[in-house]
């Protein structure tokens, strides 16, 4: 088998469609949390991400949250790159889409109209999402959560190591954890394909001249 077909196999995408995206892009600080998914350092400082441990827990997590009632998760993103992916992502896995300011409550105050009970969160950012974070945690909801190499990982349960900073890299991780949730829970085949590419995750920029 040539090397470009196994690895073809291996991922869940080429590893140049990763490369393209910059998921394996860290930012400039990394935290104790986070070594052990740094794959180098560069000599500007920016840590870059290992894609194939990146590729290996998106595995897991989709296994896992396969488990969960749809009705039951909640995936959030304060982050504006990830508003269109989380929404996108839920509009497959039939999840609720929670995006923008987390109200304060959202997780943890009955009594509020936007309450919500949620047995599994999916997070974007532990730093920008970390109302959600914290509420989650305060209830003992567990968390998935896409890592950089600068976030703190406290209260997470699994750790999705990717740069959850950049629009294209939110697109694609998003997509991904869609369809191999889907192929897991045996809603399309395991080799089985979205009906819509990774274009249709991503936030647009709109330029005004």
């Amino acid at each position: 088998m040539s090397s470009e077909k196994a690895e073809t196999v291996e991922f869940l995408v080429p590893l140049e469609v990763y490369l393209a995206a910059g998921v394996h892009i860290g930012t400039h600080i990394g935290t104790k949390h986070m070594t052990r998914f740094v794959y180098k350092i560069r000599p500007d400082g920016l840590h870059i991400l290992d894609v194939r441990q990146t590729d290996e827990r998106l595995r897991i997590a989709a296994k896992f949250i396969a488990r969960y009632d749809p009705s039951k998760i909640v995936a959030v993103s304060v982050r504006q790159y990830g508003h269109k992916p989380v929404r996108k992502f839920c509009s497959f896995v039939r999840c609720k889409a929670i995006t923008g300011r987390i109200l304060p409550g959202t997780f943890t105050n009955p009594k509020l109209e936007h309450y919500a009970e949620p047995e599994l969160i999916i997070v974007t950012d532990p730093r920008s999402d970390s109302q959600a974070l914290k509420e989650a945690a305060k209830v003992g909801i567990p968390i998935v959560a896409f890592c950089d190499s600068d976030n703190k990982t406290d209260y997470v349960e699994l750790i999705i190591p990717a740069n959850n900073k950049g629009r294209k890299a939110l697109a694609l991780l998003y997509w991904l954890l869609a369809r191999q949730v889907l192929r897991e829970r045996g809603d399309i085949p395991p080799n089985g394909e979205l009906p819509v590419s990774v274009d249709e995750f991503e936030t647009k920029i709109v330029r005004t001249t």
